[in-house]
């Protein structure tokens, strides 16, 4: 019997053939908190991002998650939405997570975008290095809007025509896909998409 990775409470095996055969998948969660969370399922489109997709809706239960996984460093929860990231980027498209800017990385002591993946078995790339260390929430639209790009390709880098998938944990206004989004273009992308975790509503 293993624990749930949220509220740490003994979660029970419903009898099952395949529990029996030893081929039932092992959950991380217990339903009470699995309940807790709202999927979102919601797809977006803009002139520079072909699609957007969100699992998840911002709410308390996430809100929660997201304070422990990020700023508390439980590196462990990256594994409670594995399942529902890896059959969400199924396909040939190359996977290119959100960076973090190093001195970000060096205080949060990891990349939670990476370890998402990571979690989900899903392999990845590298792209883009990031080049503010400013967050997003911290800034006025019309500073949004006025602001220099976020990325650049990382040296050496030589982007291929074809489509790439941006993975990022919440999306909020957009600002940091899109500036994602129009470098991968430039650079030479076809088509550039998007799949967050969460869809914050501002």
């Amino acid at each position: 019997m293993n624990e749930c990775l949220l509220c740490e409470q003994s979660i029970a095996a419903i009898p099952s053939w395949q529990a029996l055969l030893g081929l039932e998948k092992q959950t991380n969660i217990c339903r009470d908190c699995s309940k807790k969370f709202q999927r979102a399922d919601n797809k977006e489109e803009c002139e520079i991002l072909d699609q957007v997709t969100s699992l998840y809706t911002y709410n308390e239960a996430m809100r929660d998650y997201l304070h422990q996984f990020k700023f508390l460093q439980d590196v462990r929860l990256a594994e409670v939405f594995a399942d529902e990231l890896r059959n969400s980027l199924i396909g040939d498209a190359m996977i290119v997570p959100i960076p973090m800017h190093p001195e970000k990385k060096i205080q949060r002591t990891f990349a939670h975008v990476d370890e998402l993946l990571k979690s989900a078995r899903i392999p990845y790339t590298h792209l883009l290095e990031k080049i503010d260390t400013e967050a997003m929430g911290e800034k006025s639209k019309a500073q949004r809007l006025a602001m220099k790009p976020l990325f650049t390709v990382k040296m050496g880098t030589t982007i291929q025509p074809g489509t790439y998938i941006l993975v990022d944990d919440i999306y909020t206004t957009g600002t940091t896909l899109r500036h994602a989004a129009t470098v991968l273009k430039e650079a030479g992308a076809t088509r550039v998409k998007a799949i967050t975790l969460i869809r914050a509503e501002r």
